[in-house]
């Protein structure tokens, strides 16, 4: 587990703990010396030492019999006798609000508002609570477990303590009010009873918070994302499925970007059957397809060798899932054991680009990256070696300049924390609902570009990172209106296995209903712009939010018809590059729809 993070620091409450200390030391001393200098005024009150040190002490209760006989007194005293019961009335309130602390704490969850909470014990809740707290969210922790006082002097997030499935117990978190849920418990059906209890808590909210859920296993996650996706519309929370392996491969690339040379091709190896080589691959993908997406000329696919005892069945069922993967990679497996890709043709004569280690058992795949020299000459930049448990080590080997516990062997050995770079509430936050409406949205750019309209030439016009919100909404809107969708054509999304019978029999069922749900898509889109406060105008104009658009279906022209078709013919192919494919269980059911589906 990460060291916690230390919060923010309370300077003023430091020093006013400091300010108490002196006060009573002061008060104590200089009642000490006062009181020596009144004995030998008046010995026959004070007789000794041990008269003075009970009077002293007799300061600070407020009950001093030697004051009942009047003055004058030694200066020292006069001051002493007025910041020791200072001293104590700071004492009592100090205690007192430890006694209450927490009392206090509860209080502050239970009405807090517009923060994070975070349901459950495990080693990644407290690690993604840390990264949020550190990123400057307010953060409320549920677990069972109790807190300790150190926890939440070092941690200063919030903390209740309870069962995270229990409805009094997450309206003890503040959920109602809260922007964002984390169901992050080892035990995924605790995770899944815990967004059940969400949604009963906040299904009348206008603004519900988004509730994430941790899946552990990654095939189960993309079956219930499948389901999610098909049931968007039938509620008002923002729900999803997650899983560290493919948060943590987005992240890589992220901070990571694959270099790239203008007179050769980029290479790429990943070695090794653990669980994360699939998310890794997958998003390697994606990352290389966005960076080309604007470059012509010859085949600039990334090159891309898998070695591991299954690496052809994996690398055939990888392509089946999403099949953009061989449009973009040219994919080569190399069916042997993680020891023999030093023998490899490629390893020896030129090297890779980048070298990602993905051994099923962690230790061994560590041991062989630091044992192996072969490896790291066999690298142009980094060696990269994914690690679930061993964070300390990779924090020993890349600390900041001065405080590196290990040598990175010239900057070539990259230990790769998991855990650690999946608590990113920012690519959490790019939920499978934030994807598909960046692929939409991707879609629509290129296709107005071989129109002939450029980049900048219009608000939606531009990449997702600065299109305007409202138009994010509107894109959202159009993938939660999916699942109405596909009830009309009497479909389902699943996971994507590469069959061909059940895409085709799709396919016909959008190709027999295209005009009549492009129709019903363009009354969708009227009636969101209507609420959002647009109205029809020529020409366009969105300061005024009026838009040519916003006519009825027979009204438009035949090019705007065109546009709102190739929308809904889209639809496989943009489910398709999240790993689904579209089912065809029986007959189309109409459905007359009078609402637009919620926007998050």
């Amino acid at each position: 587990m990460t060291q916690p993070v230390p919060g923010a620091a309370r300077p003023a409450a430091w020093w006013l703990r400091v300010v108490f200390g002196v006060i009573g030391l002061v008060a104590s001393v200089l009642g000490y010396v006062g009181l020596e200098r009144l004995s030998q005024v008046r010995p026959e009150a004070i007789g000794d030492r041990y008269d003075i040190l009970y009077y002293d002490l007799q300061l600070f209760f407020l009950s001093a019999e030697l004051f009942e006989q009047p003055g004058p007194y030694p200066w020292q005293l006069q001051v002493a006798r007025f910041m020791a019961p200072l001293f104590t009335l700071l004492a009592v309130a100090e205690a007192g609000r430890l006694l209450l602390a927490t009392e206090i704490r509860r209080r502050r969850a239970r009405r807090a508002s517009g923060h994070a909470v975070v349901c459950g014990d495990s080693q990644f809740a407290h690690m993604l609570a840390d990264r949020l707290y550190a990123d400057g969210d307010r953060v409320v922790v549920v677990r069972s477990e109790p807190f300790g006082p150190l926890e939440y002097r070092r941690r200063r997030y919030l903390g209740v303590v309870g069962d995270p499935t229990n409805e009094e117990v997450l309206r003890g978190a503040g959920l109602p009010r809260a922007h964002t849920v984390y169901a992050c418990t080892d035990d995924d059906d605790r995770n899944h009873a815990i967004a059940n209890t969400a949604n009963r808590i906040i299904q009348d909210r206008r603004h519900p918070p988004r509730v994430y859920v941790q899946v552990h296993d990654p095939e189960m996650c993309l079956s219930l994302q499948a389901r999610r996706l098909g049931a968007a519309g039938s509620s008002r929370l923002r729900l999803d499925y997650f899983h560290v392996d493919d948060i943590a491969a987005r992240a890589l690339h992220r901070h990571h970007p694959l270099p790239s040379a203008p007179d050769r091709p980029t290479t790429v190896l990943i070695a090794g059957g653990g669980s994360f080589r699939r998310a890794l691959l997958v998003e390697t993908a994606r990352h290389w397809r966005a960076r080309q997406a604007d470059q012509s000329g010859p085949d600039r696919r990334l090159r891309v060798d898998l070695v591991a005892p299954d690496a052809r069945a994996e690398l055939a069922l990888a392509t089946s899932r999403y099949p953009f993967l061989s449009e973009v990679c040219r994919l080569t497996g190399y069916d042997r054991d993680i020891a023999g890709l030093v023998g490899l043709e490629h390893f020896a004569a030129e090297g890779y680009d980048r070298i990602y280690l993905c051994a099923p058992d962690e230790i061994s795949g560590l041991r062989f990256a630091l044992d192996t020299p072969a490896l790291w000459r066999g690298a142009r930049s980094i060696v990269f070696v994914p690690v679930y448990r061993q964070a300390a080590l990779a924090a020993a080997f890349h600390g900041d300049v001065r405080h590196d516990l290990l040598d990175e062997v010239h900057g070539k050995l990259r230990l790769y924390p998991v855990l650690t770079h999946a608590c990113d509430a920012r690519l959490i936050a790019e939920d499978l609902t934030e994807r598909l409406a960046q692929q939409i949205h991707l879609r629509y750019l290129y296709a107005q570009q071989r129109a002939g309209v450029r980049l900048g030439d219009a608000p939606a016009m531009v990449p997702w990172s600065r299109l305007p919100e409202s138009l994010r909404r509107a894109n959202r809107s159009h993938v939660q209106d999916i699942a109405a969708k596909l009830l009309n054509l009497g479909c389902v999304v699943a996971p994507r296995h590469g069959g061909a019978g059940d895409a085709s029999a799709a396919g016909r069922a959008i190709d027999d209903r295209v005009e009549q749900l492009a129709r019903l898509e363009h009354e969708r889109w009227c009636r969101e712009r209507r609420s959002e406060g647009w109205t029809y105008g020529e020409p366009r104009d969105d300061v005024r939010r009026r838009h040519h658009l916003l006519r009825p279906w027979d009204e438009l022209s035949p090019a705007a018809k065109e546009q709102n078709r190739q929308e809904i013919r889209a639809l496989p192919d943009v489910l398709s590059d999240s790993g689904f494919e579209l089912i065809r269980l029986g007959p189309s059911v109409p459905v007359q729809r009078g609402g637009s589906a919620d926007a998050a």
